[in-house]
């Protein structure tokens, strides 16, 4: 069994569940934003959520799309597509014993890409500056996948 206490001495898991921490909570905060586009913007898309800006076909009219709540919906989708494989194979990274040094780097890496992709899908930056950001945070992933396949487990 692990003891806890262990591995919270390990540098590479300590910053591995700092950086897990950050970009989970920039997640969280787009269900936020996303809430917020909505009411700021009235654009609903169940019909209880617009009772309380009037009734029937008053109501309705608030059961539409908006480009901006849909720019920052699909920007939470693609953390959601990314930031999971990113805690799994980076806690499994974290605990094979990598270099600190390099770990940091695909932590940090990984990071500030997720947080440069929301700002060039929010903002919305031309292309291919929301690319880049993606196929960054997704190397990143990619090659802790590979340190670990290569490394530590049996194929």
């Amino acid at each position: 069994m692990v003891n806890l206490s262990h591995l919270m001495e390990n540098e590479v898991f300590m910053a591995f569940a700092s950086y897990a921490t950050i970009v989970l909570s920039k997640m969280m905060f787009m269900s936020i934003a996303t809430a917020f586009y909505r009411l700021t913007r009235k654009v609903f898309v169940n019909p209880e959520d617009c009772a309380g800006f009037g009734k029937g076909e008053n109501a309705k009219k608030y059961l539409r799309t908006d480009d901006r709540v849909e720019r920052v919906r699909r920007a939470h989708l693609n953390d959601l597509e990314n930031i999971v494989p990113f805690l799994g194979i980076g806690l499994l990274y974290s605990l094979s014993g990598p270099d600190l040094s390099t770990a940091i780097l695909h932590f940090r890496l990984f990071v500030g890409a997720r947080i440069y992709h929301t700002i060039a899908y929010l903002t919305p930056l031309p292309q291919p500056n929301r690319a880049l950001a993606f196929f960054i945070g997704y190397g990143v992933t990619l090659s802790m996948a590979y340190r670990l396949l290569k490394s530590k487990l049996y194929l």
